[in-house]
């Protein structure tokens, strides 16, 4: 009876032993399901055409490299600030996808610097469906860059950055992870001023020089000067939206009138003060205009320019 019960307790333990140690190979090898799955997503732009202030749109191509341990591609993910126009499978394994893309992406151009305006052209990327309970983004360092042959015809660009942070549609709710990349771009200063500043400039010196004269026929000059200086800010202002906030462009012009118009009222009265055969008051009114105006308006300018450099 004693080796009865000693077998009936061996073969107990023979069948619980390979039971627990199965069950705790299963608890190691399972994966953690609250561990998000880590996304290496990097990208290369390799050129940015067309970029429009009216629309606030720009048309880029770009490689985009997305390496995960989980299987993804490219249509698990969303572009936020645009739309693809087309692409181009390179890589397609399990563990690394690369695409080569075509799209017209969104920005939001700041213009209180117009003309001197920079802007950020962004490229935002999320997942469709899983927030960062599921799904986070880590920079792909050596995927990642700026093609040096890389132009935008009238800009400058100033360099890239490359950040992940996150977005939450609704209070409360898990965030998504996004990853952001950013490129600045810059008019160049030289043909800025040669384009925007050089007209203006040339008539507010023919305006100012006109002080000069004390012949009542200067009143028709600085009138005309007056209407090419409204015709060029008309131009200048259609090629851009209406904003809710003055630009750069209009303090500048602003300026501009007010010299023209102490000039034309300088002018008025010195038409005035000759058909009165005032000539002590014709003299007067010279005298203080050239001695006034120039300076004001000089000075005006100065700090208008002073005050885009801080």
């Amino acid at each position: 009876m004693l080796r009865g019960l000693l077998l009936i307790v061996l073969a107990i333990v023979l069948l619980a032993v390979p039971a627990y140690a199965g069950n705790g190979v299963n608890a190691s090898a399972q994966p953690d399901a609250t561990v998000p799955a880590v996304v290496h997503i990097g990208v290369y732009v390799v050129d940015f055409n067309q970029f429009s202030i009216e629309e606030g749109t720009y048309e880029t191509n770009f490689y985009l490299d997305l390496t995960s341990n989980a299987n993804v591609s490219l249509d698990d993910f969303e572009f936020m600030n645009g739309q693809v126009s087309s692409v181009e499978t390179i890589t397609d394994t399990p563990q690394e996808k690369n695409y080569r893309i075509y799209a017209v992406m969104t920005a939001n151009p700041d213009l209180r610097r117009y003309p001197f305006d920079n802007h950020t052209l962004p490229i935002i990327i999320e997942p469709k469906v899983l927030t960062e309970k599921d799904m986070v983004f880590v920079i792909d360092d050596t995927n990642t860059g700026l093609n040096s042959e890389a132009d935008l015809p009238g800009w400058t660009l100033t360099g890239m950055d490359a950040r992940v942070t996150n977005q939450t549609y609704v209070a409360g709710e898990v965030p998504y992870s996004r990853a952001v990349f950013s490129y600045g771009i810059e008019r160049d200063v030289a043909s800025t001023i040669l384009k925007f500043f050089l007209p203006i400039f040339l008539i507010i010196i023919v305006s100012l020089t006109s002080l000069l004269m004390k012949v009542s026929s200067r009143l028709g000059l600085n009138a005309s000067m007056f209407l090419a200086a409204v015709l060029i800010h008309w131009r200048i202002a259609d090629s851009i939206p209406l904003v809710a906030y003055a630009t750069f462009l209009d303090y500048f012009m602003i300026l501009t009138y007010a010299t023209l118009v102490m000039v034309l009222v300088s002018g008025i009265l010195i038409l005035k003060f000759t058909e009165d055969k005032d000539t002590r008051r014709v003299e007067l009114v010279n005298r203080w205009s050239i001695r006034i105006v120039p300076v004001l308006s000089i000075s005006l300018y100065f700090l208008l320019f002073l005050s885009i450099l801080v």
